[in-house]
């Protein structure tokens, strides 16, 4: 099993498009919600549409057919599948919602890759209507962090998931946005982060890339994706292996020397 948690963001990482948006253009709701969008907070608003879609007659059937025909560029799958074939565990931190991401998953048959989906709580009620509330109640115990919208900050999850492995595996974290901003800082030196170039991640990280103790490997489409990933991956899987070798054959010397026999040289590391 491999010391690495994979976290990718997943509108506009895993999926071409914001889902929130996809749904309600595809369902006919544009000129509404960019009517209501000035009066209210994002999850409210698109619990708001869901309630006008579901009084216009749409059913879930109809958002799931949506849902299906989500942009997704061919290599990100195989991606996915190749990097937990590898030993990664993989997470989603995204501001979307849990109804629409893991319909999606469900379609592209990539539900059981993923050990955890952290995101807007969305589900279907008794009434058959889609609801969707904010990942953290902001109007009673706000976050408090200035970088990240009031509903969700992605730092805290990373720090939870960093603690919850105690250091001992190292991170790659994936996304395009701004408030993937804030949990890239948090990433740790032998970490990286891959900023999907020329989107609001990408340009503020550009604007100061010393702020980031990870490493920075951008990538524009879902082919460039899936090379610099499962790159990582194998860079870390030979460096730690190379380390766990390194340290075994370093306690075998030090045995022969204790035992009375000069000890041999210390092996130089091997170029990567």
């Amino acid at each position: 099993m491999a010391g690495i948690v994979v976290v990718f963001d997943f509108d506009k990482t895993i999926i071409d498009c914001d889902s929130d948006n996809w749904v309600v253009d595809g369902l006919g709701a544009t000129d509404l919600f960019n009517q209501l969008l000035p009066t209210m907070p994002w999850n409210s608003l698109m619990d708001r549409m869901m309630k006008e879609l579901h009084s216009q007659g749409k059913t879930i059937e109809d958002i799931v057919e949506v849902l299906k025909r989500t942009p997704i560029h061919p290599r990100i799958v195989p991606a996915i599948k190749a990097a937990h074939a590898l030993g990664c565990d993989l997470r989603i931190v995204s501001d979307a919602n849990l109804f629409f991401i893991e319909t999606i998953l469900k379609h592209l048959g990539l539900q059981e890759y993923f050990s955890e989906i952290n995101t807007n709580p969305g589900y279907v009620d008794e009434e058959g209507r889609v609801r969707i509330s904010p990942f953290c109640d902001f109007t009673n115990s706000p976050h408090g962090c200035s970088l990240c919208p009031p509903n969700m900050c992605k730092s805290v999850i990373i720090e939870r998931i960093q603690a919850s492995t105690e250091g001992r595996k190292r991170m790659i974290y994936l996304g395009d946005g701004v408030g993937d901003y804030c949990p890239s800082l948090k990433l740790k030196e032998g970490d990286f982060v891959m900023p999907r170039k020329n989107f609001p991640l990408f340009d503020k990280i550009c604007q100061n890339p010393l702020a980031l103790k990870a490493e920075i490997h951008e990538w524009t489409d879902g082919e460039e994706l899936e090379h610099i990933l499962l790159n990582l991956i194998n860079t870390i899987v030979v460096e730690e292996s190379a380390a766990a070798q390194f340290i075994t054959t370093d306690c075998k010397l030090q045995t022969i020397s204790v035992s009375g026999h000069e000890a041999f040289p210390k092996a130089l590391p091997v170029q990567q």
